[in-house]
């Protein structure tokens, strides 16, 4: 190979390599870039879930609106017939969410904290009969639950604040002896601790 060839042949490699590396730069580059947003796209994506579960209250005072809905023991209730009692709705998805459900029976465990109160609790879900009655027994449960078209669900404003559009959210509506609502808590991540729920409870009515 003449002298002019080899040179030749040096600027290709040199050329070639000097090409391989801008090229792996610009790919370098590309997978930072690619990680740094879809770094920034996870802690939006968190952020996001972080805010939507933030529970929200109210203590807006308003006339309780009444209802008339069946238990599932086949008893009716009306607001009305709880007057001279302080009464506390529970609104939940019901069936299949686990945690509506355990949330229901670590209320009945305050019950003679909430009697102290003069507290009567009546959890309202959109199930049939068959459906809630199946998770109840699964967990325990024995509090009747009142059984709702999505009518009582939809005038106390707690529908499509959970997961899914058409049912309630995670709903606590405080009504006191006068047919006053003092209280209205939703919780989107499904819990509030029982004794947070107490401490809820006695200070709107003490309020």
């Amino acid at each position: 190979m003449s002298h002019k060839a080899a040179e030749e042949s040096r600027n290709d490699r040199r050329l070639r390599a000097e090409q391989a590396a801008r090229a792996s730069g610009r790919r370098r580059r590309l997978r930072i870039i690619i990680g740094a947003v879809g770094a920034l796209a996870l802690v939006a994506v968190v952020t996001v879930m972080m805010l939507t579960s933030r529970p929200e209250s109210s203590d807006a005072i308003r006339t309780a609106p009444d209802f008339t809905l069946t238990d599932t023991a086949g008893n009716p209730h009306t607001l009305a017939q709880h007057r001279g009692e302080n009464v506390l709705l529970y609104f939940s998805e019901g069936a299949g969410c686990q945690s509506c459900i355990v949330q229901m029976g670590e209320i009945e465990k305050q019950a003679d904290a909430l009697a102290q109160e003069d507290v009567t609790v009546l959890p309202i879900v959109m199930n049939t009969r068959e459906q809630i009655t199946a998770d109840m027994a699964a967990n325990g449960v024995t509090t009747p639950f009142l059984l709702d078209d999505g009518t009582v669900s939809e005038t106390y404003g707690t529908l499509g604040k959970g997961m899914h559009a058409g049912l309630p959210g995670h709903s606590f509506v405080l009504i006191d002896k006068q047919g006053q609502q003092r209280w209205y808590g939703e919780y989107p991540s499904m819990w509030l601790a029982p004794q947070d729920l107490l401490d809820q409870v006695r200070s709107k009515l003490g309020a």
